[in-house]
């Protein structure tokens, strides 16, 4: 059974700088894609950024410029580095990957970025 454990979320000031981390673990085949999406109270999760396995990288809009994705294949861990943060940044973010076979998709079980102004 694939697990992805995030961490690094808190509080930060707005302008401020943050880095979410997800490491995944258990998995008997190689990740392929991973990926970050946020969760805000009554709206559903949204992707934020995700990469492929050899870097390729993809970003909403309202996070292009200031976040950066990127993942460690050695150490199955995917990175999000956050920028210039807006209080709209604020919400629970998701940790998603899924393997080179099978159909399954893996969550974590979220961190929470709270951006003050």
């Amino acid at each position: 059974q694939v697990q992805l454990v995030e961490s690094g979320g808190g509080a930060v000031q707005t302008g401020g700088s943050l880095r979410l981390s997800c490491t995944a673990s258990g998995s008997r085949f190689s990740i392929n894609n991973m990926a970050w999406y946020r969760q805000t109270p009554g709206k559903q999760r949204e992707l934020i950024a995700d990469v492929t396995r050899t870097g390729a990288a993809t970003y909403a809009e309202s996070v292009k410029g200031r976040f950066s994705i990127f993942r460690d294949n050695a150490e199955n861990t995917v990175y999000l580095r956050m920028k210039n943060v807006k209080p709209e940044d604020t919400g629970v973010y998701y940790c998603g990957a899924d393997l080179f076979y099978g159909s399954n998709y893996y969550w974590g079980q979220g961190t929470q970025v709270t951006v003050s102004s």
